[in-house]
């Protein structure tokens, strides 16, 4: 029941976005543009409340990283039933979502302008092994990848920055005191393995189902302590050695042809020259 356990919440474009590159094609287009909690971020947060619900561990504290934005500035979050609230500043609305869903608090850390535009895997596990070491937690969750990038790096590096062990693509997590038996999903099926804490995990896609944030936790959320640090306060570089040079749109797909038979496949093969 001592165990501390951090968990990565990352706020993303919405997955229902359509996205669309700048026309300096320099990035995509954030304004304006509606944003929620990184899915597998959601998946990880639901384990970490799970296991605090079974006295695993006594804490549970969301870490996001990014600017300050607009700050005093309250924003609507979709809620239940599409209802709509007030619930807290545009940046910290996806570690008050965390909170809502059951963390205790949670750890800003205050990331702006060219350092956040170039903020990547390595300076994020940077970050976290160093956010790991000052609040002496003893497990990491993370999302095994965001939607945004796909990176699928943060816990391997944080895990290999702290020396750690590590579970990832985890489908089912059991702890039994200091260890950890985590099914893992792979390409060729299932692989369980057995890991001692302190460990990082990354969540995949059938870990669990995030629960909806109901009214009063939402209200209780607003209460709970989020704390501000910048990445110089622990003592993290986070300027990037990778430059984007150009960001385009995949072509469009043509239009498919309906054919009738099979010979009709074969022909319309053979005229565009694959057979």
């Amino acid at each position: 029941m001592s165990a501390r356990v951090l968990v990565g919440v990352k706020r993303v474009i919405d997955y229902a976005v359509k996205i669309r590159v700048k026309p300096d094609h320099t990035g995509v287009v954030t304004d304006g543009v509606k944003h929620s909690m990184n899915p597998f971020c959601e998946i990880a947060v639901e384990e970490a409340v799970k296991l605090k619900e079974k006295k695993l561990v006594k804490e549970v504290v969301a870490v996001s990283c990014g600017p300050q934005q607009a700050q005093g500035k309250e924003i609507d979050l979709q809620i239940i039933s599409n209802k709509r609230m007030t619930v807290g500043f545009i940046l910290q609305e996806t570690i008050r979502t965390a909170l809502a869903m059951g963390a205790d608090r949670g750890i800003h850390v205050e990331v702006s302008g060219k350092d956040y535009e170039t903020l990547g895997p390595l300076q994020v596990s940077k970050i976290l092994a160093a956010l790991a070491k000052k609040e002496e937690a003893n497990l990491i969750i993370l999302g095994k990848q965001a939607i945004d990038d796909d990176c699928n790096q943060t816990g391997q590096m944080t895990a290999a920055l702290l020396d750690w062990p590590q579970g990832t693509f985890a489908s089912e997590v059991t702890m039994d005191r200091d260890m950890l038996k985590v099914v893992r999903e792979i390409d060729g099926g299932l692989e369980t393995i057995k890991i001692k804490m302190p460990a990082v995990l990354t969540a995949d896609l059938r870990l669990n189902t995030p629960r909806y944030a109901t009214l009063p936790n939402i209200m209780k959320a607003k209460k709970k302590k989020i704390t501000t640090v910048k990445p110089g306060d622990l003592g993290v570089d986070v300027s990037s050695r990778l430059e984007v040079l150009n960001v385009e749109e995949p072509p469009q797909r043509l239009a498919g042809v309906k054919v009738e038979t099979v010979d009709d496949l074969v022909g319309k093969l053979k005229e565009a020259g694959k057979i």
